[in-house]
């Protein structure tokens, strides 16, 4: 057995391959492409963007640097406080509105006067000063007069540097000269970075810029940035909801952190080491953040010296990691900036983009496959009709119908040819038994046809003086009463499972049990007589009264065996059946003019269908061209026995 499937499973099969084979590549090939850009794009724009935080980090160390080196040459700040304390108070102030992320800038003096001018803006600040509501600055002052009074002062100001109020502060509390700012830059004699450590008034963890005066080695000025300022300078929340930075100096310590949890710890620990007395605090471990041991190894390879941007694993995923040096003018030397961001959160927006690109790229291919389905359905049942129609055709039934149209060209060919055979095929079928086209159009006729001997029931007709008739009316009124005649006499004997084999004059023969297979075929050759001779009465009843000519009909009806096939030449051949049978069948039917009878029939029909018919014994009778004689009866009717 061949393998076969319908026509519209291989198209749709066929079509849907070839969108996948064509799309999926394709698709693919920009997902991951797509993939790789937007990773690319994600680093790009964190490092873009990280390089900004930083630099935003450097540019405040950058302000207070220059700020105190400028503040460093001004002679007005040699003298101690109360001395030109107008002019100071100007400048420091000039300085925070220009370094607005400075907490605080001041000068100590070696006979231990001090003046510090502070942003009051954070609100942590103004509650430690316990300052009064619509401060922005306040200003400490601590001047040794040269008897043994001190002046310990907070001076409140407001935005445009009014006094709201003022208050004592005791003076034990606070030495500029015992501070670590103060202290580094005696030892040193040069500008300075120092800390972080807990400032002495505000009792914050902070960064100190500080550097000697030009004319007076022995005058220090500094100016302050707390941790906190810089872990709102370290927001990176801009680059990634998750991302995260931070600084360590150069013994990786964990100087300031962006996430307010862990900074709020660092806080705690500075302010505890500064009850304690502690001078320095641990804050190297992973338990901060996961990736300060990454980062303090990378920082000391030589291909990060100055920075770069790594992947690394983190905490289960893949996460950037970009470090830079935030060293200014040689201050805070080994301090590092380290960025981590989720490389996740890089690349979502551009995921999405992707994946709704993906989305779209499938729909077409569902839509593209949906076609191909559709097309080929349409294709598949456009030929199922054409197949129906050749069915149809080889089945016989040839009644003309219109060509069905389809879209597709060949399609509409094969149509046409299919309608041209079935208008040859009618046609043919009107000269052919109806039987034998069938199966000369069977792809197995040739054998079906084939002359072979078996038995039949043959029948002859035959009109009683036709030529007479012929002679008495127009030829035109023959062709008409003739063509009624063997119309009605054909629908019958196929009515009874008889093949007209051969129209012969005004005669008809009639065979059953070939070509198609009857068992009863003598007792449907018998219903066929006795049924044609009372349609004749019938219509010779009615062509009395329309004046045209009676037809008395005369049958011969034997069975026997017969050779039944294609008989001919290679070029023209005939279905029809040769053999004694078919001779006594004919000479029957011309002996009813002796018998003055309308069915003869020979005994071998009489005995085929024993009582099922009423027959009239007429003796043996001497038959034309035959040395036996025959055994002939009269076919009068069926039995009552057989009607009940």
């Amino acid at each position: 057995m061949h393998w076969s499937k319908p026509l519209r499973l291989h198209l749709g099969v066929l079509v849907v391959a070839s969108l996948l084979c064509t799309s999926t590549p394709i698709i693919w090939l920009a997902f991951r492409q797509g993939s790789d850009a937007a990773v690319s794009a994600g680093v790009q724009q964190m490092r873009e963007m990280s390089l900004r935080l930083i630099e935003g980090y450097r540019n405040t160390l950058q302000g207070g640097t220059e700020a105190v080196a400028l503040a460093s040459t001004l002679p007005q700040l040699t003298s101690p406080p109360p001395q030109d304390i107008a002019a100071k108070q100007q400048f420091f102030l000039e300085v925070l509105r220009n370094v607005p992320n400075a907490t605080s800038v001041y000068t100590g003096y070696p006979d231990g006067s001090y003046l510090q001018v502070i942003n009051t803006q954070r609100q942590d600040v103004r509650r430690i000063l316990a300052a009064p509501e619509g401060t922005a600055f306040a200003i400490r002052t601590i001047a040794r007069s040269q008897g043994p009074d001190v002046i310990s002062t907070f001076r409140f100001l407001d935005r445009q540097a009014r006094p709201i109020a003022e208050r004592d502060v005791d003076l034990a509390s606070f030495d500029p000269r015992q501070r670590p700012w103060y202290q580094s830059v005696i030892q040193h004699g040069e500008e300075v970075s120092v800390g972080p450590y807990v400032a002495g008034t505000l009792q914050l963890p902070t960064l100190t810029i500080a550097a000697p005066m030009k004319d007076d080695d022995q005058v220090v000025v500094g100016i302050n940035i707390h941790l906190m300022t810089v872990s709102r300078l370290l927001d990176a929340q801009e680059i990634s909801p998750r991302a995260r930075a931070y600084i360590i100096d150069d013994a990786d310590d964990l100087i300031a952190h962006s996430d307010p949890a862990i900074m709020n710890r660092l806080l705690g620990i500075w302010s505890k080491s500064a009850d304690d007395g502690a001078v320095a605090v641990d804050t190297t471990t992973d338990s901060y953040d996961t990736s300060l041991e990454t980062v303090a190894r990378l920082r000391r390879d030589p291909a990060f010296a100055n920075g770069g941007v790594v992947r690394i694993d983190l905490d289960g995923e893949r996460q950037i990691l970009q470090i830079a040096p935030v060293g200014v003018s040689g201050l805070f030397k080994g301090s590092v900036a380290a960025i981590v961001v989720p490389l996740e959160d890089l690349v979502a927006e551009a995921n999405r983009l992707l994946l709704h690109n993906l989305l779209i790229a499938a729909a077409f291919v569902i839509a593209g496959v949906a076609a191909s389905v559709m097309l080929s359905r349409m294709v598949s049942r456009s030929l199922y009709r054409l197949a129906d129609e050749a069915r149809r055709i080889g089945d016989l039934d040839v009644g003309e119908k219109g060509v069905s149209h389809s879209w597709i060209s060949e399609i509409n060919t094969l149509a046409s040819a299919l309608a041209a055979s079935r208008h040859a095929i009618s046609q043919f079928a009107l000269y052919v038994p109806r039987e034998v086209v069938r199966r000369i159009v069977n792809p197995e006729g040739r054998a079906v046809v084939k002359a072979q001997r078996q038995d039949v029931t043959v029948l002859f007709t035959d009109i009683r003086d036709f030529t007479t008739i012929s002679e008495q009316h127009s030829p035109e009124d023959v062709v008409d009463t003739l063509s009624a005649y063997f119309e009605l006499l054909n629908t019958i004997a196929e009515r009874h499972g008889g093949t007209v084999v051969q129209y012969l004059g005004d005669s008809i023969f009639v065979m059953w049990n070939a070509p198609v297979p009857d068992a009863s075929h003598a007792e449907n050759g018998c219903r066929c007589a006795l049924a044609m001779k009372a349609a004749v009465d019938d219509l010779n009843e009615a062509n009395r009264q329309n004046g045209r000519p009676a037809l008395i009909t005369r049958f011969g009806l034997h069975t026997g065996p017969a050779v039944v096939g294609s008989f001919g030449a290679i070029s023209r051949q005939q279905y029809t059946a040769m053999g004694d049978t078919i001779n006594v069948a004919s000479r029957l039917e011309g002996l009813n003019k002796e018998f003055n009878t309308s069915i003869l029939v020979s005994a071998a029909i009489h005995e085929a269908v024993g009582t099922r018919f009423a027959v009239r014994p007429l003796g043996l009778v001497q038959v034309k061209g035959r040395a036996e004689k025959v055994d002939l009866w009269e076919l009068v009717g069926e039995s009552r026995r057989t009607q009940e």
